[in-house]
């Protein structure tokens, strides 16, 4: 079964995401911030990561660059999620290092072909100590 976190501040939208998740068979990991998100990364070492852009404590681009920063957790397919869609933005994202973006509102759909797209990039990624 594959292992997602989803980092998201917002209460409704993190279980929305995660109930849908659960509808799909994937073992789904929780975080409220990205203080919480970062350390549950490293404990939990997921197949994936759903990531909210703009949350208290530590943003999603925080998120990413510490994520990315460590070896254990370096090669994690990133999604973010976010409302902030400005080609600025998006920019950001992918010059630190994202996969992917979904922007707010995504449909459950949308949600699942985005990370079928990077889990199909995981399948052939080597073992990372699971």
């Amino acid at each position: 079964m594959m292992k997602i976190l989803v980092i998201e501040d917002e209460v409704l939208l993190r279980a929305n995401t995660v109930q849908i998740l659960s509808f799909e068979d994937f073992h789904t990991i929780e975080a409220e911030n990205g203080l919480l998100g970062v350390q549950l990364a490293q404990e939990q070492l997921p197949d994936l990561i759903l990531c909210d852009v703009m949350m208290p404590e530590l943003d999603g681009y925080g998120v990413l660059v510490a994520l990315r920063q460590n070896p254990l957790t370096s090669a994690i397919p990133f999604i973010f999620t976010t409302a902030k869609a400005s080609y600025a933005d998006l920019h950001q994202g992918m010059e630190l290092g994202a996969d992917d973006f979904l922007s707010k509102p995504f449909s459950a759909d949308e949600l699942l072909a985005a990370i079928s797209t990077q889990l199909k990039k995981v399948v052939d990624l080597p073992d990372r100590g699971k």
